[in-house]
């Protein structure tokens, strides 16, 4: 049998996710909005339903589910690069969220609270607490930090596919 591809895993994950969240949205049955003449709108008559650009409040769900998923599969023992990693994806996400009140308030939260990723456990209550500090902006009630393991568990994955360890033995 051959290797299978290390990301396909990943590649599954993300579009059982969009099936996901394609399945959940109730979608109007005809486009509202226009912008100079373009619909932002994408009508799929035989899915039944009108694709749209994500509201602010989808984004953020989406984000911060995206963001506990990769603490939850964060090593116990990261490497230096895996720890540098971490610290420049919030980073980067600090400048290129697509919501620029989001990013700036994010950016805040950084230089407040800087980073912490020496663990699985540390990343993962530290970017708990990150969101709760955003929640209690919108107020919005706070996480359980002690709970974010049973909210966004490590992933269920064959054959160590999700396996950020390095694991690299793929069945043959």
């Amino acid at each position: 049998m051959a290797q299978q591809n290390p990301f396909e895993a990943l590649m599954k994950t993300c579009e059982s996710l969009s099936n996901n969240l394609l399945s959940m949205w109730r979608w109007p049955s005809k486009p509202t909005a226009s912008h100079g003449g373009v619909s932002s709108e994408l009508a799929l008559p035989d899915k039944g339903y009108v694709v749209k650009p994500l509201t602010k409040e989808e984004l953020g769900r989406s984000t911060w589910t995206l963001l506990h998923t990769i603490a939850a599969q964060f090593p116990e023992k990261p490497t230096r690069q895996q720890k540098k990693d971490a610290k420049e994806l919030m980073a980067i996400l600090s400048r290129l969220y697509p919501c620029k009140d989001c990013a700036d308030n994010f950016k805040e939260i950084l230089k407040t609270y800087p980073v912490q990723a020496e663990s699985h456990a540390q990343f993962s209550q530290w970017l708990c607490d990150a969101h709760n500090i955003v929640n209690r902006s919108l107020g919005k009630p706070q996480f359980p930090c002690q709970r974010v393991g049973a909210r966004w568990g490590k992933l269920e994955c064959l054959d160590g596919g999700c396996d950020l360890e390095g694991n690299m033995d793929f069945p043959q």
